[in-house]
């Protein structure tokens, strides 16, 4: 019983950060903001807006797993939690 209710709070407080943090948006942001993020660096923010030139906007996560080397499941899970965001939408900007 205290398990849930620790798991349902936390997943609570995690839902409330991510609704209140700024978006970064894959399909949009520059190098600079995409950096913003905990678990991109410059290597991994060239390869992700490369991409999105040489094969335009990202469809969705998998899609964005899928083209940028080193973005599995795991990792693009991790970075949508952090605030990363596929797709134009009221919250999304640059940063």
């Amino acid at each position: 019983m205290f398990k849930r209710l620790f798991f349902l709070a936390a997943a609570f407080v995690a839902a409330f950060l991510s609704f209140h943090a700024q978006a970064v948006d894959a399909n949009i942001a520059d190098e600079a903001a995409l950096r913003e993020l905990k678990g991109i660096g410059p290597a991994r923010a060239k390869a992700i807006v490369d991409e999105r030139a040489a094969g335009g906007p990202f469809k969705d996560a998998a899609d964005l797993g899928r083209r940028v080397k080193g973005l599995g499941g795991q990792a693009t899970d991790r970075l949508q939690a952090e605030g990363l965001t596929i797709g134009a939408g009221p919250r999304e900007s640059l940063r």
